[in-house]
């Protein structure tokens, strides 16, 4: 598709993006149209010129940082020198006196409930409102659907009395847990009613009561019938329905049909990472979807088993207070956009010099033009505040500018200063060892702080790749730097005061069929100190969720402030390796893994615009994949075809290899096209090498120029 552009104020803007801004964005949301294009254009400008500078200083700095390793590499590795050498050249910058965030107006999803956060393609609609929908989600459904029951006969469409029985089991177990009952348990209650402003629980003839009566908020009726019964823990609601004339409640004696939990805390709607976001067609898409939920009217049509559904928001879940009051409690999830960072630039608007806006800053504009609509019907932000998730940011200078890019844009849409919330993604090194100076610079901004192991990884591999071979992936989640990172991003978050305003998150769950595992593992991310970490679908968040019930995190973080603090210098430990003596066969075995993993999802993003998606591993083991996987995965090979652990006839064997295993991967896919065995007229293919062989030029290993050079080809 060519792109048709309207000149307006030194601007180029694409006719697809121009009609969206001005006849669906504008028109209700009190801006004049007219002034809106000059300022924007005045504004755009100016902070294009900055936002060049800072990439500038990113490649300058790569440079420095690779001359050293160069000169460094015979004898010894000297930590101290290497250490003073980032200082001397701005890497590592002075770190300033103890502070208290300031940040003002924040939801209380944000500062005091603690729980997942799902992060979703804003660009899929029926996706988004999933996400959206996700703050409440059946616990029976959850359970009964993924591998946490265990039962002879795997979950299937044909009901499983036992598997049933299991679940009923486990969230008795739940109950029994965090609503304890006076002198008995969940199993044994035969009937549940409200009367006299009192609830009571009956176990047989004898009525027993909640141990914590406090945790009792109200109840719901229907036809005059006690329905439901709401209870809080941890600032967590979940609602117990009651419906003896159920399916569900055939084996349970007090009529109990479902558990609903509160899941789905906050949503990042994602126009980065997870999209495939190429040119203003894309973007109006994403656009338009965020817009759709914010003004609370988006919809998605889809078919399932041959009948047709329309899906729109939830309202919010009414109910009667122990009193008789009437309350609501909010019926979806807090939502968040993730802006793209500052390295893209788009061709829906040119510059007066003909070139690409930086996207970023596009971004920046549009999607909170698009919340004034929400700032005056607060159906999503109660507390009147937008916020917008920062990736990949390289810094506290780069944190500075992202304060100055959401002061230009409050100044050019007449909102309040700092009404613009800023999430820090803590998922670069230069950011990593001045976390607490880009807190300082977004100090009346920042919601939240999250790290980001794969991105992180990536990062790491690129920035310290003349410093020799690298470990194998496997291995670089027990490497010394990783867990000072984890660590160091929690303790910087409560030294600055985030416990009670802020979120410190942790990263995504990658497997989603694995709950079993996750259920194991994920509960680390709590006793780290995390008040919300990642998952990836609404069964993994009603799953997760119960974590948050074990475990009060603003106790836990209490204790943690109370550690040692964790050294930088543990950070810039390298990992890397000397002198490897890996066999041939364990070295493909590594590159195969990587290798499959590349191409399972850049097929996907180069022929069919899927920026995130489930990829079957080299085990058929379905993993989320996206670009800071992809980033990893590439660098990683990368570094050992620079430093000779491998040869480029080898790895474009073995790409060969896995583009076959892949195609078979995808045989059911009706819109899959086969890279093998005209390897040279796929251009996913050809994306896919051109990241491994072309990695160590890309700047700071981000893969999204490549990417979205070609996809853009794809399309033409």
């Amino acid at each position: 598709m060519v792109e048709k552009y309207v000149k307006i104020h030194d601007l180029s803007v694409s006719e697809v993006l121009f009609k969206f801004i001005n006849k669906e964005l504008i028109p209700e949301s009190g801006i004049n149209e007219k002034k809106f294009w000059v300022a924007f254009s005045l504004s755009v400008h100016k902070l294009a010129i900055k936002n060049k500078e800072l990439l500038n200083i990113r490649e300058r700095l790569q440079i420095d940082i690779d001359r050293w390793h160069l000169d460094n590499k015979n004898g010894k590795f000297d930590q101290k020198k290497y250490e003073e050498f980032l200082i001397k050249i701005g890497y590592i910058k002075k770190e300033g006196p103890d502070f208290i965030i300031k940040t003002k107006n924040v939801d209380e999803e944000i500062s005091k409930i603690a729980g997942p956060q799902l992060v979703v393609p804003v660009m899929n609609a029926r996706y988004a409102l999933n996400a959206a929908n996700a703050r409440w989600i059946s616990l029976y459904d959850s359970l009964y659907g993924s591998d946490l029951i265990e039962s002879e006969e795997s979950a299937s469409e044909r009901y499983d009395p036992e598997r049933g029985a299991e679940v009923i089991k486990f969230t008795k177990n739940f109950l029994d847990e965090n609503f304890e009952l006076n002198n008995s348990s969940w199993k044994n209650v035969s009937k549940i009613e409200f009367a006299n402003k009192k609830l009571n629980l009956f176990i047989d003839d004898q009525i027993t009561n909640l141990k914590d009566k406090s945790k009792f908020l109200g109840y719901r009726l229907k036809e005059e019938k006690l329905s439901a019964i709401i209870l809080k823990n941890n600032n967590l609601h979940v609602e117990i329905i009651i419906n003896p004339d159920a399916f569900s409640a055939k084996g349970d004696a007090a009529g109990i049909s479902d558990i609903i939990v509160e899941s789905a805390i906050s949503t990042i709607c994602d126009h980065e990472d997870s999209v495939a976001g190429v040119d203003a067609y894309d973007k109006v898409v994403g656009y338009k979807n965020w817009l759709g939920l914010m003004k609370g009217n988006l919809t998605a049509e889809f078919e399932k088993t041959g009948k047709k559904y329309v899906r729109k928001l939830n309202p919010d879940r009414s109910y009667i207070d122990k009193d008789g009051g009437k309350n609501k409690l909010h019926g979806r999830a807090l939502l968040l956009n993730r802006n793209v960072g500052h390295l893209m630039t788009n061709p829906a608007i040119l510059l007066s010099d003909g070139s690409e806006i930086p996207e970023g800053i596009m971004d920046g504009f549009i999607t909170s033009l698009i919340c004034l609509y929400d700032l005056k019907n607060k159906k999503n932000s109660r507390t009147g505040s937008i916020y917008i998730v920062k990736p990949k940011m390289h810094g506290p200078d780069e944190a500075l500018f992202t304060d100055l890019v959401f002061s230009e844009i409050e100044k050019v849409l007449g909102l309040k200063k700092y009404t613009i919330k800023c999430g820090i993604m803590d998922e670069e090194r230069r950011t990593s060892v001045n976390l607490k100076e880009c807190i300082r610079n977004l100090k009346n901004r920042v919601f939240f702080i999250n790290t980001g192991f794969l991105d992180r990884t990536g990062d790491e591999i690129h920035t310290s790749m003349e410093a020799g071979v690298m470990i194998k992936k496997g291995d670089m989640k027990s490497a010394k730097w990783i867990s000072a990172y984890e660590n160091n991003n929690v303790e910087i978050g409560l030294r600055c005061g985030f416990s009670g305003i802020a979120q410190i998150g942790k990263g995504m769950w990658a497997m989603p069929d694995k709950m079993s595992d996750m259920m194991i593992q994920k509960i680390n991310h709590l006793m780290a100190g995390a008040n919300c970490a990642w998952v990836p679908s609404p069964t993994a968040a009603a799953l997760h969720v119960l974590h948050y019930h074990k475990i009060n995190i603003f106790k836990k973080h209490e204790d943690i402030k109370k550690r040692k603090k964790t050294k930088i210098r543990d950070i810039l430990t390298l990992p890397v390796i000397n002198k490897p003596n890996w066999p041939v066969e364990e070295i493909n075995k590594e590159i195969s893994n990587s290798a499959q993993t590349i191409l399972g999802y850049v097929v996907r993003w180069i022929d069919q615009g899927i920026g995130c998606s489930k990829v079957p591993d080299i085990n058929n083991i379905g993993l989320m994949e996206d670009r800071a996987t992809l980033r990893i995965s590439s660098q990683h090979i990368a570094n050992w075809l620079h430093h000779g652990v491998c040869s480029r006839k080898q790895v474009l064997e073995i790409m060969k290899k896995m583009a076959k295993i892949v195609d078979k991967q995808n045989k059911n896919d009706k819109n899959y096209k086969d890279m093998s065995p005209n390897f040279d007229q796929s251009i996913a293919f050809k994306t896919s090498c051109e990241l491994i062989f072309q990695g160590k030029s890309q700047p700071s290993g981000y893969t999204e120029p490549l990417l979205h050079l070609n996809r853009l080809i794809k399309k033409n």
